[in-house]
């Protein structure tokens, strides 16, 4: 799938906004402590990823009830879901001069009922052709998401014969359906009951 960037400057996918609030201090502390370590853009693109996926509870697994749309508040709070967790790891990358984007699938159950939208971020390291997918949810029994920017290896793979879809779309800030689900919601079980179905 060749992915389309929404914007064409690819300075865009640097910048900050209220939700990849990359200036926040918070921000900046997580990627000072992880620059430390590790120095060169792959590197440190890599260890970003397992931070946020491995030290950051999705919070459907966590059973925490708060909903965080910023990159700072699930920094601080250490929850979030796929979205949030994808907003994270794009500030850490974008605080590090790497552009990356917001990106999503429609995901179902396995009789195609019940679609709802998984967030992404696609990632482009100096020197790289193109973008790479990357999934931060979290890993779990039958999740084994893993960096990797030869070929995906993404939480899950689309099943077009369930109406699943790979949206090829890479945006700068989170889609608005999205953003809206976030912000709206009072507590997670509510947001369950808003998650966008399609984009």
């Amino acid at each position: 799938m060749e992915l389309i960037q929404r914007n064409p400057d690819l300075s865009a996918y640097l910048a900050a906004c209220a939700a990849v609030d990359h200036e926040h201090p918070r921000v900046r502390e997580t990627v000072t402590h992880l620059s430390e370590r590790y120095r060169d853009a792959y590197a440190y693109a890599e260890a970003a990823y397992v931070f946020v996926r491995d030290t950051i509870p999705h919070s459907q697994d966590s059973g925490d009830l708060r909903v965080a749309w910023r990159a700072s508040d699930v920094l601080e709070w250490r929850t979030g879901i796929c979205y949030a967790k994808s907003i994270a790891y794009a500030a850490l990358l974008r605080a590090r001069g790497i552009p990356a984007a917001l990106c999503y699938q429609r995901l179902a159950e396995d009789d195609g009922s019940r679609p709802v939208i998984h967030g992404l971020v696609a990632l482009r390291l100096p020197g790289a052709r193109g973008w790479a997918r990357q999934d931060v949810r979290g890993n779990k029994p039958g999740v084994d998401a893993q960096f990797s920017l030869d070929r995906e290896r993404l939480a899950w793979t689309v099943r077009p014969e369930f109406n699943e879809v790979d949206y090829p779309v890479l945006y700068t800030e989170p889609h608005p359906a999205v953003l809206r689900a976030l912000k709206e919601a009072p507590d997670r079980p509510h947001l369950w009951q808003t998650l966008p179905s399609e984009l």
